[in-house]
């Protein structure tokens, strides 16, 4: 019973707070990258780890944590080279 209702507080409480562990862009522990020549893709990778072939870091200030906060609204309608630069597309 009491471990129920510890659940219940912490569902009740992050539910009011208006924000989920869905919400975010990846998970503890990865860091988001943009792919390379289309608007839609990214993927997540683990810290301490380079970006795959075809991906690309987010500039610093500009990572997407949540998903629709205003970067990855932005980042949704740019395309980037393989150097990260901002390109026609």
């Amino acid at each position: 019973m009491r471990k129920t209702l510890t659940v219940l507080i912490l569902a009740t409480t992050l539910s009011a707070g208006g924000c989920t562990f869905a919400d975010a862009i990846c998970g503890s522990g990865d860091y988001p990258v943009k792919a390379v020549g289309t608007t839609t893709g990214q993927d997540c990778v683990p810290e301490g780890q380079e970006p795959p072939a075809g991906y690309v870091r987010y500039p610093e200030g500009k990572v997407p944590e949540h998903v629709g906060d205003k970067w990855d609204e932005y980042w949704s309608k740019v395309v980037v080279d393989e150097r990260g630069n901002v390109v026609p597309g």
